[in-house]
């Protein structure tokens, strides 16, 4: 969430970027339950201060029958206060959740994905003497993706994945592995970019796939619930991606400066969505699936460095896509489109020349310090003061997507695929498959 206090001094500003966000917000009820809760909490440190005082009064001594009942009196008022304020606050916190972030100045206003901006484009579309077929063809041709078997075990949009197609998997996570523990690497990567930031090279992680209520909904992930699985009679939920167990892992936590102003984390998780409402969509081959394997980039930053580590992902982003060779366009997100918890969103979409068009393959996302004010993630400065953390995560690669990018642009006339150099020495020097 987004600091009360921004709100109080910014509520027309906070209505109309919330509305351009697609969040019609009530800010006016808002600040009204925030001036009653702050007047409560007021009233309530008052009669503490009361009860307190009459307790000091009468220390040692036995208490006169007026201080017997002055401290009833106070007793009473108290409770019916504190009641009070427990309602208000509840109210008010609900309130203050449904804000969304502000977005950044440089996010274009926009009702949706349409509006979105396509501020780059790199490499050649691959030219083929034949028609190129779709990966969902070139995958049941060569016994890579089944889905007629998946579906009779777990139903529809689930698959088996098999032989060539599984090795190329695991090369392009050892390829991402090795990139992105490597300082040279970062240091490369910063240097072409001319970024400011530090070249901390990233931390394997292996999370958790299951996430409670509280922690996914103080990530403000849960919703829409309905895209979600839940444990059936538990507050678990399969978590959608692996940066909302990788995110708030740090809750009520304080880091420190002086361990470093940046965190940065590479997960690997098989994720979760039900894909509500995209019936009839992508229902051939494996894009949009109920059950994904994904490479996520998480970091925590100092307030200072949240934009340009925000930067930094992309520039990653558009480096390992290089190294694979593979078009691509550098989209930014409109208000409509960069999620509730963003401030800015920018995805890569990678040709698809077996469908004719760009698909986005990766997200990143800049979330300030609305998550970490949530979790309570805070960041201990060399100087002692605390501030909250800022939060970005971007896709490294979602790996059946980035499969289906190779797959459609690598492609032979025969059914083939020529392995991305890059890739060549997970898969045993192979250079065709």
């Amino acid at each position: 969430m987004i600091d009360v206090q921004f709100i109080r001094e910014n509520p027309d500003l906070v209505q109309e970027k919330s509305a351009q966000k697609g969040y019609p917000v009530d800010v006016k009820q808002l600040l009204g339950f925030d001036e009653k809760r702050r007047d409560l909490i007021q009233e309530v440190e008052e009669v503490r201060r009361q009860r307190n005082e009459l307790a000091e009064n009468t220390k040692g001594q036995k208490p006169s029958d007026e201080q017997i009942a002055a401290g009833k009196t106070l007793k009473e008022k108290s409770a019916d206060l504190e009641h009070k304020l427990a309602s208000i606050d509840k109210e008010y916190h609900e309130l203050l959740k449904q804000v969304p972030n502000m977005p950044l100045d440089d996010v274009p206003v926009g009702e949706s994905e349409e509006q979105n901006q396509v501020v780059k484009t790199w490499g050649d579309k691959p030219e083929f003497d034949f028609q190129p077929k779709s990966h969902w063809e070139l995958g049941e041709q060569r016994g890579w993706i089944d889905k007629e078997r998946a579906a009779k075990v777990a139903g529809s949009r689930f698959a088996y994945l098999a032989g060539d197609l599984v090795l190329l998997e695991f090369a392009i996570i050892q390829f991402v592995l090795s990139q992105l523990t490597d300082k040279e690497v970062l240091e490369k990567i910063i240097a072409d970019n001319e970024l400011a930031v530090q070249p901390t090279p990233f931390t394997p992680i292996l999370p958790p796939y299951l996430i409670n209520t509280d922690m996914y909904d103080a990530m403000d992930r849960l919703e829409p619930r309905d895209d979600r699985y839940k444990i059936e009679g538990e507050e678990l939920w399969l978590q959608g991606s692996a940066e909302h167990t990788i995110g708030s892992m740090f809750a009520d936590e304080i880091l420190r400066e002086e361990d470093g102003p940046v965190r940065r984390y590479l997960g690997f998780a098989t994720s979760f969505r039900k894909e509500a409402g995209t019936y009839g969509k992508d229902t051939e081959g494996i894009i949009r699936m109920h059950q994904f394997d994904k490479l996520e980039m998480e970091s925590f930053t100092l307030a200072a460095h949240g934009l340009n580590e925000h930067k930094f992902f992309i520039a990653i982003q558009e480096y390992l896509v290089q190294r694979l060779g593979l078009p691509y366009q550098l989209v930014q997100k409109c208000t409509a489109d960069i999620g509730k918890p963003n401030a800015r969103g920018v995805d890569i979409d990678t040709w698809m020349p077996g469908q004719g068009k760009y698909r986005e393959t990766h997200t990143a996302d800049y979330m300030t310090d609305y998550q970490a004010r949530r979790l309570k993630t805070r960041f201990k400065r060399e100087d002692g003061e605390l501030e909250f953390a800022h939060t970005n995560d971007a896709t490294a690669f979602a790996l059946g997507r980035i499969m289906v990018a190779i797959i459609e642009n690598n492609q032979t006339d025969d059914g083939k695929l020529v392995v991305p150099e890059v890739l060549r020495p997970y898969m045993n020097g192979a250079e065709i498959i």
